[in-house]
């Protein structure tokens, strides 16, 4: 059953790269390759982007719980998250922010 589901993820992450939902960005230190998601995701693969904003949440909350994250309010009530260091390790981990990835050559 594990290999019909790695089919299935493998055929999902082909299909959102031929419609432009997803682009590779590069491979990480350990060989893992490295996917961003489309602003334009909302639009032509809605499932992805609320299953991307479901996961982003729960990360968030995840480091708020685990006191990595700390929440200012301005006068309007609008958040603005704070990331201690090892917050945005953790973050960067999950990639919930921009990895600092160094061009790799096509040698």
């Amino acid at each position: 059953m594990y290999e019909d589901e790695e089919d299935d993820n493998d055929s999902k992450l082909a299909y959102y790269l031929e419609i432009g939902a997803v682009s590779l960005e590069g491979v990480d230190e350990n060989g893992e390759m490295i996917f961003s998601i489309s602003e334009n995701a909302k639009e032509i693969a809605p499932e992805l982007w609320a299953s991307h904003i479901e996961y982003v949440d729960k990360s968030l909350l995840e480091l708020y719980e685990a006191g990595l994250v700390e929440v200012e309010y301005d006068e309007n009530l609008e958040a603005t998250l704070h990331l201690t260091p090892e917050g945005q390790k953790i973050a960067k981990e999950k990639g919930l922010i921009e990895l600092d990835i160094p061009d790799i050559p096509n040698d």
